[in-house]
């Protein structure tokens, strides 16, 4: 998949493109997905049109979690299908930009779309004024099918990132994974830890999330990792290990089933299934050792339908 960041200089030919802001690219996002990559069989180049930063971060002071990062994004579009992925920036004159002339000159001019997809509540433009009657009224002159797809609902819950954000927060795992249409995941290269694992015959990899990245509660997880095209059962620990010393940041250490091999400097994926338990602090290593090995055996025991 070929992937255009931080740039307005690109002119493309013959696409069909959704926009929109997909973080999470839960099954709200799939749908308009899904329906882009169709129009492949028709000859056009499927084209994801977000931004590089989520609009709501530039325009707030708080602090803001990404469900996934660029990279993981990139990462999930093209195992998508999609082509090509735009990140394009969200300054103060892509802010600004009356949305006639962000029809014109982007969706037109731009990327050469002969098929729009968006949701049905898609807004744009300066003062969020541009919306799916606007596009409706200027798709003949312009040159595009307009499609605008419903919201997707799980249960009597429209499926929403805030949402999805929120159980993660709450470290409802199975919950969010149902609405994001695959397990939550957090990327990254697998770092030296402090060995401990190994000592105790219950050897670990360690990695530091990626910074923004949204992080479920502290404590302990049933989970799957992918390294080298293969998935793997495992249990993780999201924390500061506090019965050994403890950190000053917060990592991800997981123990892998069946795999006892040098992972060093790799990237890998660690998808958490279902929580277990929060992180605890032992008297000793004795207490912590058998702590994880009944921690082993619920991941076990809940991970059974992935084997």
């Amino acid at each position: 998949m070929e992937y255009i960041a931080a740039t307005t200089e690109f002119k493309l030919s013959n696409t069909a493109v959704t926009i929109g802001k997909f973080d999470g690219l839960h099954l709200g996002h799939r749908q308009l997905l899904d329906l882009t990559v169709k129009h492949k069989e028709q000859g056009l180049a499927a084209v994801v049109f977000t931004f590089l930063l989520h609009p709501s971060y530039l325009l707030s002071d708080k602090d803001f979690e990404l469900i996934y990062t660029e990279e993981e994004k990139r990462i999930r579009l093209k195992r998508l299908g999609m082509d090509l992925m735009i990140s394009y920036p969200f300054s103060q004159e892509t802010r600004n930009m009356e949305p006639e002339d962000f029809i014109r000159q982007v969706i037109r001019d731009k990327l050469d779309a002969k098929v729009l997809i968006v949701g049905e509540d898609f807004r744009f433009g300066k003062n969020r004024r541009g919306d799916i009657a606007m596009l409706r009224q200027l798709q003949e002159k312009c040159g595009y099918k307009l499609i605008a797809c419903q919201k997707k609902k799980m249960g009597k819950h429209i499926i929403s990132s805030s949402i999805i954000r929120s159980l993660i927060k709450e470290g409802r795992m199975e919950e969010a994974n149902a609405m994001l249409g695959s397990a939550y995941s957090i990327r990254g290269e697998v770092v030296h830890g402090r060995r401990l694992g190994r000592t105790i015959g219950i050897p670990t990899v360690n990695l530091i999330p990626p910074d923004m990245k949204l992080l479920p509660p502290c404590g302990v997880y049933a989970s799957r990792i992918l390294t080298g095209g293969i998935y793997y059962n495992g249990v993780t620990n999201i924390g500061y290990k506090p019965t050994v010393g403890g950190e000053e940041y917060i990592g991800i250490e997981s123990h892998i089933f069946d795999l006892d091999k040098d992972l060093y400097g790799r990237k890998i994926e660690v998808e958490l299934i279902s929580f277990i338990r929060p992180e605890l602090r032992f008297a000793t290593l004795d207490e912590l050792t058998a702590r994880m090995k009944e921690d082993i055996i619920i991941a076990k025991e809940r991970l059974i339908k992935f084997v």
